[in-house]
Protein backbone atom coordinates (compact mmCIF):
# COMPACT_ATOMS: atom_id res chain seq x y z
CA UNK A 1 0.00 0.00 0.00
CA UNK A 2 1.27 3.44 -0.94
CA UNK A 3 0.57 6.58 1.04
CA UNK A 4 -0.98 9.28 -1.12
CA UNK A 5 -2.29 12.79 -0.67
CA UNK A 6 -5.33 14.07 -2.52
CA UNK A 7 -4.60 17.34 -4.28
CA UNK A 8 -6.13 20.29 -2.45
CA UNK A 9 -7.18 22.06 -5.66
CA UNK A 10 -10.67 23.53 -5.98
CA UNK A 11 -11.10 23.86 -9.75
CA UNK A 12 -14.34 25.11 -11.27
CA UNK A 13 -16.62 22.75 -13.14
CA UNK A 14 -17.48 19.09 -12.83
CA UNK A 15 -15.09 17.38 -10.39
CA UNK A 16 -15.55 13.83 -9.08
CA UNK A 17 -13.21 14.11 -6.07
CA UNK A 18 -15.14 15.08 -2.91
CA UNK A 19 -14.02 18.38 -1.39
CA UNK A 20 -13.76 16.85 2.10
CA UNK A 21 -11.02 14.49 0.83
CA UNK A 22 -8.88 17.17 -0.79
CA UNK A 23 -5.62 17.75 1.05
CA UNK A 24 -6.05 14.53 3.05
CA UNK A 25 -3.63 11.59 3.26
CA UNK A 26 -4.67 8.00 2.78
CA UNK A 27 -3.30 4.71 1.51
CA UNK A 28 -3.95 3.11 -1.85
CA UNK A 29 -5.90 -0.02 -1.02
CA UNK A 30 -5.87 -1.25 -4.63
CA UNK A 31 -5.76 -0.20 -8.26
CA UNK A 32 -9.02 -0.62 -10.13
CA UNK A 33 -7.66 -0.14 -13.63
CA UNK A 34 -7.99 2.48 -16.37
CA UNK A 35 -11.32 4.23 -16.96
CA UNK A 36 -12.32 7.29 -18.98
CA UNK A 37 -11.98 10.50 -16.97
CA UNK A 38 -15.51 11.56 -15.94
CA UNK A 39 -14.34 15.17 -15.69
CA UNK A 40 -13.90 15.09 -19.49
CA UNK A 41 -17.01 13.02 -20.19
CA UNK A 42 -19.22 15.50 -18.31
CA UNK A 43 -18.53 18.07 -21.02
CA UNK A 44 -19.01 15.70 -23.95
CA UNK A 45 -15.28 15.25 -24.57
CA UNK A 46 -13.52 11.95 -25.09
CA UNK A 47 -12.43 10.87 -21.62
CA UNK A 48 -8.70 10.38 -21.26
CA UNK A 49 -8.04 6.92 -19.81
CA UNK A 50 -6.76 7.28 -16.24
CA UNK A 51 -6.01 4.78 -13.49
CA UNK A 52 -8.66 4.66 -10.78
CA UNK A 53 -7.44 3.96 -7.24
CA UNK A 54 -9.35 2.86 -4.17
CA UNK A 55 -7.92 4.92 -1.30
CA UNK A 56 -8.52 4.28 2.41
CA UNK A 57 -8.65 7.19 4.87
CA UNK A 58 -8.91 7.07 8.64
CA UNK A 59 -11.70 9.05 10.26
CA UNK A 60 -9.02 10.75 12.36
CA UNK A 61 -7.39 12.03 9.15
CA UNK A 62 -10.70 13.25 7.74
CA UNK A 63 -12.34 14.77 10.81
CA UNK A 64 -9.52 15.25 13.36
CA UNK A 65 -10.67 15.59 16.97
CA UNK A 66 -14.32 15.60 15.83
CA UNK A 67 -14.09 11.96 14.65
CA UNK A 68 -16.44 9.83 16.76
CA UNK A 69 -14.54 6.64 15.89
CA UNK A 70 -11.01 7.73 14.85
CA UNK A 71 -9.94 4.17 13.97
CA UNK A 72 -12.80 3.65 11.49
CA UNK A 73 -12.05 4.11 7.81
CA UNK A 74 -13.63 5.41 4.64
CA UNK A 75 -12.71 4.17 1.17
CA UNK A 76 -13.10 6.30 -1.94
CA UNK A 77 -12.35 5.77 -5.60
CA UNK A 78 -10.07 8.54 -6.84
CA UNK A 79 -8.43 9.02 -10.23
CA UNK A 80 -4.63 9.10 -10.45
CA UNK A 81 -4.41 12.76 -11.51
CA UNK A 82 -5.82 13.77 -8.11
CA UNK A 83 -3.18 11.85 -6.12
CA UNK A 84 0.35 12.73 -5.07
CA UNK A 85 2.77 10.23 -3.47
CA UNK A 86 3.64 10.81 0.19
CA UNK A 87 6.95 9.70 1.66
CA UNK A 88 6.72 7.18 4.48
CA UNK A 89 6.63 8.81 7.93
Amino acid sequence: MQRVKVRADMPPGHVRTPAYLRGKIGVTERLLGPFPNPEDLAYGHVGQSLILHRVRFSMAELWGDAAEAPEDTLEAEIYAHWLEPVDAP
